[in-house]
């Protein structure tokens, strides 16, 4: 969905990762990222942020939590992130992103909240249930301090993807505010939910959900009972663009993670200020029949799009001419994708060991690819700073 876009807006990242696989200094099979292009990315968002009064944290999760990526917004002035899991807070962590907040999407398991608070000591820390508040509020005691806690909300009409769903009744907020409050340990902060904005394909617009007038009604509500500072985190599609329209809402904090790679589903459509700094690449493994069989790993068609036609630059020389274009089939995601089978037809078909390039709106964390910074390519001085796996840990590449 994103090749057309990486083409037009950012041809020299695409024939440098040509060109470093050509000389054998990156993987196939690995998530690729032009770190000086998330450092420009990331600036335009923070100025944004800050414009408008707004904390940004990271998410790291969509680039497998890279060090090189953590260090390239760390330089554009955005020094947290948001760990999805405890494995995003302990990458990150060690990359030297201070955590601003942890627990959302998913919930510290009972056995690592100890661990979380003692090492990592999260700025904000969500909770969705009191069961939750009461073991991170514990283990934050037991640390030395007291925790700041954002209590997950929902109401009746609200939108979660199907297993995200979960979080204390928005009509009951300030009696939660004050449970939270009244644990040793704890702290009741702010509010959050997740999403809110998502991406109308028909409209091909970005759009509120019902969750941000949610959260609205709640911090309204905290204000009434007499609560001021109130902190609402929220999350979901977030470029540039929208920074605004979250402000005014009354969002406190954002949380861009495919906005500082230029791949939220608005950037398909738009050419909005952020420029797409990630590919795939993979190269030919063999050919049978009428396909060129690609090495997989790292396929990841994200199900926010509608089917369409997956296509590849398939080539042995640094290119985005459309002529190196070849369609795709993708294995199903009930299926391993050991390969994908490129169209091997027409007079030049693919060779063995020719380079794929492929443009996704990637979660690398979920894949078994490898994810690879590279920064200088804004001046023509390609380096690979990191070759590492989806948890930011190096990976001894080419052994």
């Amino acid at each position: 969905m994103f090749l057309e876009v990486l083409r037009r807006r950012n041809p020299r990242f695409v024939e440098a990762a040509i060109a470093l696989h050509r000389e054998g200094r990156i993987p196939a099979n690995a998530y690729v990222l032009d770190l000086d292009t998330v450092e420009a990315n990331a600036r335009g968002l923070k100025a944004e942020a800050d414009r408008h009064g707004l904390r940004v944290f990271a998410m790291t999760k969509q680039v497998g939590r890279s060090s090189g990526f953590c260090r390239a917004v760390q330089r554009a002035g955005i020094d947290r992130s948001v760990a999805v899991d405890m494995a995003c807070a302990r990458a990150t962590h060690r990359a030297g992103l201070r955590v601003g907040h942890l627990g959302h999407l998913a919930q510290v398991p009972r056995a690592e909240a100890k661990a979380a608070a003692a090492s990592i000591r999260p700025d904000y820390w969500t909770v969705f249930n009191d069961e939750k508040a009461g073991e991170a509020a514990a283990a934050a005691a037991d640390a030395g301090y007291v925790q700041q806690l954002l209590a997950r909300i929902q109401a009746g009409g609200d939108t979660f993807y199907r297993g995200h769903e979960g979080g204390f009744e928005a009509a009951e907020i300030t009696a939660v505010a004050d449970r939270l409050d009244a644990l040793t340990g704890g702290h009741f902060a702010g509010i959050t939910t997740f999403p809110a904005l998502l991406f109308d394909p028909e409209s091909r617009a970005v759009r509120p959900t019902p969750n941000l007038a949610t959260l609205e009604r709640a911090a309204e509500a905290l204000a009434r009972s007499g609560r001021t500072g109130i902190e609402v985190n929220a999350p979901g599609t977030t470029s540039s663009v929208v920074v605004a329209a979250l402000a005014e809402a009354g969002a406190t904090q954002i949380e861009p993670g495919n906005g500082l790679h230029g791949t939220t589903a608005l950037h398909v459509f738009e050419d909005l200020p952020e420029l797409p700094a990630i590919l795939y690449l993979t190269e030919v493994s063999h050919l049978s029949g009428r396909h060129a069989y690609c090495f997989g790993g790292g396929f990841y068609i994200d199900p926010i799009f509608p089917p369409y036609d997956v296509k590849a630059i398939v080539t042995d020389t640094p290119t985005t001419a459309e002529a190196a274009l070849r369609g795709v089939e993708v294995p199903p995601p009930s299926a391993i994708d050991y390969y994908a089978m490129i169209d091997a037809g027409g007079a030049r078909p693919p060779r063995v060991g020719d380079t794929a390039i492929f443009g996704f709106r990637g979660q690398a964390f979920v894949t078994r690819a490898y994810v690879v910074g590279v920064s200088g390519i804004s001046s023509g001085e390609p380096v690979v700073e990191s070759i590492e796996n989806g948890f930011g840990e190096p990976e001894t590449w080419p052994v």
